[in-house]
């Protein structure tokens, strides 16, 4: 099994809903209010892994990126377009509408754990909980906001043990913070 890095949004409370405003919730735009530069591009250091991994994403995440990287051109929308991306959901029938995308054959956590290449869960909370209830997640990548949002999702909910991870790496990037994390 490849790595897993779980990729996030999260707000300063730890909220992960709705961060660009597409999901009309009350609360919802607050990591886009601080404008694209915050957003845009690569900004949870994935390089080669956009070369050389897959991508794994949740319905609602899938949708809303089809509609919007497969008309852009730029590097970081070059590279979104061109890796392989692996669609978790129990509602979706045909996912051509973005290139290089399949719907997950099967169990979610039996696909992950059959995978050898460094598996990337965007957004998609409810993916990454499942893998979390499974402890197959390697590694966080979040980008944390200076806003409170005060409803939502959280990334972590509660457990039946404790996580220990160590921090790897924190810098500013933007208005937000960028911190990596690994299991400890």
């Amino acid at each position: 099994m490849g790595t897993v890095i779980a990729i996030a949004f999260v707000s300063l409370d730890g909220f992960v809903t709705d961060p660009d405003g597409s999901g009309g919730t009350p609360y919802g735009g607050w990591a886009f209010r601080h404008g694209p530069e915050a957003v845009g591009g690569d900004k949870f250091r994935l390089g080669a892994t956009l070369d050389d991994g897959v991508m794994l994403l949740g319905r609602r995440t899938w949708q809303l990126f089809s509609g919007l990287f497969p008309t852009r051109t730029d590097d970081f929308a070059t590279k979104m377009n061109k890796i392989p991306k692996l669609v978790a959901s129990r509602h979706l029938t045909d996912v051509s509408g973005w290139s290089h995308s399949t719907l997950v054959d099967g169990d979610v956590v039996d696909a992950v754990r059959r995978e050898e290449r460094e598996v990337v869960v965007t957004g998609s909370a409810s993916v990454v909980h499942l893998l979390q209830e499974h402890e197959l997640i390697d590694e966080y990548r979040l980008l944390t906001f200076p806003s409170i949002v005060g409803a939502g999702e959280r990334l972590f909910g509660p457990t039946s043990a404790p996580v220990h991870l160590t921090c790897v790496s924190s810098e500013q990037v933007g208005a937000a913070v960028l911190t990596q994390y690994r299991r400890a």
